[in-house]
Order: C-alpha cells, then structure tokens, then sequence
C-alpha cells in the first residue's frame, strides 16, 4: 500500500472514530428520566440501527477487502 494512502487512511480514519464514539457515548445524557420517558422498546431500536450500521459499513469493507493481503 502506498505509504501517503496508509497515513491518509489512519489520519482520517482515527479522525471519524474519534467522532462517532464520541456522539455514542453522549446517547447516556437520554437516561435522565428528569427530561426523558422511554422505553425498552425505544432502547432497543436506537441500539438496534446503530449496529444495523455498524454491520452493514463493516460488509462493505470486507467486500472491498476481499482478494487483499492484510497489512499488520
């Protein structure tokens, strides 16, 4: 792999990571029952299309990745 894509790759990819952890873990600021009612169910559906996500980017890298030799 080119040597200016693996860094662009790492840079950016830490980048977005960072990000989208970061918007995760503030879904704990819902479980204020002083501001919020839910239930189960909504709980369930938010967790359920995050990883209805999660899954479907990772299919698409191991699509795309597929015939590629790992890089350690």
């Amino acid at each position: 792999m080119d040597d200016l894509k693996k860094e662009n790759f790492k840079r950016i990819s830490e980048n977005r990571v960072k990000k989208i952890t970061e918007m995760i873990s503030k879904l704990h600021n819902l479980n204020n029952p002083q501001y919020y009612e839910y239930t189960q169910s909504d709980i369930d559906s938010i967790f359920n299309q995050i990883q209805e996500e999660l899954d479907k980017q990772k299919k698409l890298f191991s699509k795309n990745n597929k015939g590629r030799r790992a890089i350690l």
